[in-house]
């Protein structure tokens, strides 16, 4: 019964994304800092965070809201890509990552070889490399 409530309710309603996820993860920080230090400013920033999320939740603006998340994912598409690479590359113990010096593209050698001859897939150029 509620389960069909709900749904008629969000029927046409833009609901949550990526967006919302962030600002209700930033929510739930600043309660925690804002119970820790009880400053005004923190609670007056919770307060403004839970609105943007609902306001976003309940629109029937579909577009608006999509094109507002579009944007966002714009920003933070390149951040997260880094940072996964940077995090498979750290945590990868079979293999040693470096850069070509003529071009720049990125390679990996296996471990433990010592010394090895690379030849870029790029550019060409040739070189030795330690692994």
């Amino acid at each position: 019964m509620i389960r069909r409530f709900m749904a008629g309710f969000m029927a046409g309603r833009y609901g949550g994304d990526q967006l919302n996820l962030l600002l209700t993860a930033l929510y739930m920080v600043l309660y925690v800092v804002f119970l820790f230090t009880r400053m005004l400013v923190f609670e007056v920033l919770v307060l403004i965070l839970v609105v943007v999320s609902l306001y976003r939740a309940l629109s029937r603006d579909v577009a608006r809201r999509r094109a507002e998340n579009a944007r966002f994912l714009q920003f933070v598409r390149p951040v997260a890509r880094r940072w996964n690479t940077f995090r498979a590359r750290t945590q990868d113990r079979e293999h040693r990552y470096f850069k070509c010096p003529n071009c720049g593209q990125h390679m990996r050698v296996p471990r433990g070889k010592g010394r090895i001859t690379v030849h870029c897939r790029s550019c060409g150029a040739v070189f030795e490399e330690k692994s």
